[in-house]
């Protein structure tokens, strides 16, 4: 990356917002992505879900896979999020709610699923945007914690998910007892 020395930029509110846009890994080039809730059912969407998809079988036996498929992305406790480029899709993840219906309460808890960022597209703040737009829409919603569930060979999504305030926590439903699976919580404010 080319980065300009701050005496060729003429003011210095420019000179801080550029040295801060470097900073997060933006450039001219490439600008921040757009990140919007949209469905899962679009083709260049469910290019990025079989690219996870292969991903995560590639790295992890088949009982070892927590993906959820395209009928429980559709499903009303979901939303689907989408990082757009321009007009092209570069990232996914997906919030699922849980449902009380025995109450008129917010879910206390969101579970993230599903995120991933398309390897062109790495380390340029692709997956943080998502997290960043993901836990904002969840605390307007009332929603105080967001768990999720990674794999033990994904080293750079766990160091993602601490950089950004998650903490390691006990494994919990569908994955207890689970020799990949490695979880995380953060608490919203």
């Amino acid at each position: 990356m080319n980065v300009p020395h701050a005496a060729s930029v003429p003011s210095s509110r420019n000179t801080r917002e550029i040295r801060i846009a470097y900073a997060r890994g933006v450039d001219r080039q490439h600008p921040p992505v757009a990140i919007s809730v949209e469905p899962p059912r679009q083709p260049e969407v469910e290019r990025l879900l079989d690219d996870s998809s292969a991903d995560a079988q590639r790295l992890y036996p088949p009982e070892s896979n927590f993906l959820l498929d395209m009928a429980a992305l559709e499903r009303p406790e979901v939303t689907f999020y989408v990082a757009r480029d321009g007009d092209r899709a570069v990232g996914i993840a997906a919030l699922v709610v849980d449902v009380d219906t025995a109450s008129d309460a917010p879910p206390a808890r969101g579970e993230l699923k599903r995120m991933f960022v398309d390897s062109e597209v790495r380390r340029r703040g692709v997956a943080g945007a998502l997290l960043g737009r993901i836990e904002a829409d969840a605390a307007a919603r009332g929603i105080r914690e967001v768990v999720l569930e990674t794999g033990d060979l994904h080293h750079a999504a766990q160091a993602l998910y601490t950089r950004h305030g998650y903490r390691q926590i006990p494994q919990f439903g569908q994955y207890v007892g689970e020799p990949h699976s490695v979880c995380f919580a953060k608490t919203l404010r």
